[in-house]
């Protein structure tokens, strides 16, 4: 019998080999679920063998970034620039052979970037150490894309994590799965499903191991949308993409550049000569979106020096989160002046959603 590494293999060249038209959606879309259930299974197996660790980095601060990118792109530079780090730069490839970290002081917040290692093709199934630099991608909440402008490949960066189960700045499938314990595979939906049917839908699943289950869709999927569905191993993340060393051509060169990268966005930099770094600074704290307020203990005036910086949506209950442990236990309530409060002082509870600049005083039992 193949070993699991020789099905995904050939299963990936019969996919390859297969046309893809009417009459062979459905076979390709059991081919992807098989594949990916595999894939799923193989990066468990590696894990109990204790070959699926990656780098040990301790997450700090008020955010994780991780910088992604070829060799020699200038990411260690970056980090330099940005951060309080010291990564080590050369001309050569791999110059950087662990994770490096570093802090970005930025309007209050404390954000922790990560350079690592130069991403290279298939790195998806391990190559140059790839399976380790995409666990540390995985626990990331924002990742920095990075090429440069003679390394322009930025979609064959977004396909290696693709293939590791990484989606950048997409939600995640609006599907509801119920698994149960009899009664076959009951599937309804909410929109008109127009890319996929019943049939496949059921095959994908029993590919997975799900034989019973109600499956409630909530937006116009495909076979692949649905696999992630399924899926454990996916993360999803926000991405923004640079291009570095803008400095070394022409404008035009670069409006050329930027042309061909459908669906992104780049934010031109040098590193080397610190051009658009405060730009980027801000659209990472814009894309991370982090807020601040500020603190007004009982009695006193508000601490408008040290914000509390924490997530757009935080709730009362997560600001007592980042002050201290016991403040949630004795809560009894809150106050708050800014734009969250129907009027200043108004008196709120745990589930209040704060926003930016709000200034709040929180009442424990004594």
């Amino acid at each position: 019998m193949p070993s699991m590494e020789e099905q995904i293999r050939e299963i990936e060249d019969e996919i390859r080999r297969t046309p893809y038209n009417k009459a062979t959606q459905q076979h390709i879309g059991r081919l992807k679920a098989k594949l990916a259930h595999l894939r799923e299974e193989s990066e468990t197996r590696r894990a109990r063998k204790g070959k699926g660790k990656g780098y040990s980095i301790r997450k700090s601060g008020n955010a994780t970034v991780a910088i992604v990118g070829f060799p020699s792109v200038g990411k260690s530079t970056l980090l330099n620039k940005i951060t309080n780090a010291q990564s080590e730069v050369g001309s050569y490839d791999f110059t950087t052979l662990e994770v490096v970290p570093g802090v970005m002081e930025y309007r209050g917040a404390k954000i922790q970037i990560l350079d690592l290692p130069g991403l290279i093709r298939d790195a998806s199934r391990g190559k140059g150490r790839g399976r380790e630099i995409i666990s540390v991608v995985r626990t990331s909440d924002l990742i920095i894309l990075v090429i440069d402008v003679f390394e322009t490949h930025l979609e064959l960066l977004v396909e290696e994590l693709s293939s590791a189960g990484v989606r950048l700045n997409i939600s995640r499938p609006d599907i509801q799965i119920t698994k149960r314990i009899r009664g076959g595979i009951d599937i309804s939906s909410t929109v008109a499903l127009t890319k996929i049917d019943e049939p496949l839908i059921k095959d994908a699943m029993r590919e997975f191991g799900i034989a019973n289950a109600s499956v409630l869709i909530r937006e116009d999927i495909d076979v692949d949308r649905l696999i992630d569905a399924l899926s454990k191993n996916r993360h999803y993340a926000s991405a923004i993409a640079i291009i570095n060393k803008i400095d070394l051509v022409s404008n035009e060169y670069l409006k050329e550049i930027e042309n061909r990268m459908d669906g992104w966005d780049l934010i031109p930099i040098s590193a080397e000569k610190d051009t658009n770094l405060d730009f980027l600074k801000e659209r990472i704290f814009e894309t991370l979106d982090l807020i601040r307020v500020y603190m007004k203990p009982q009695g006193q005036q508000a601490d408008l020096k040290e914000p509390l910086v924490v997530r757009r949506g935080t709730n009362i209950a997560g600001v007592c989160a980042s002050l201290h442990r016991d403040f949630k236990k004795n809560f009894r309530y809150a106050q708050i002046w800014g734009g969250s409060a129907k009027f200043p002082g108004q008196m709120v509870g745990l589930d209040h959603v704060v926003d930016e600049g709000d200034l709040i005083t929180i009442v424990v039992k004594r």
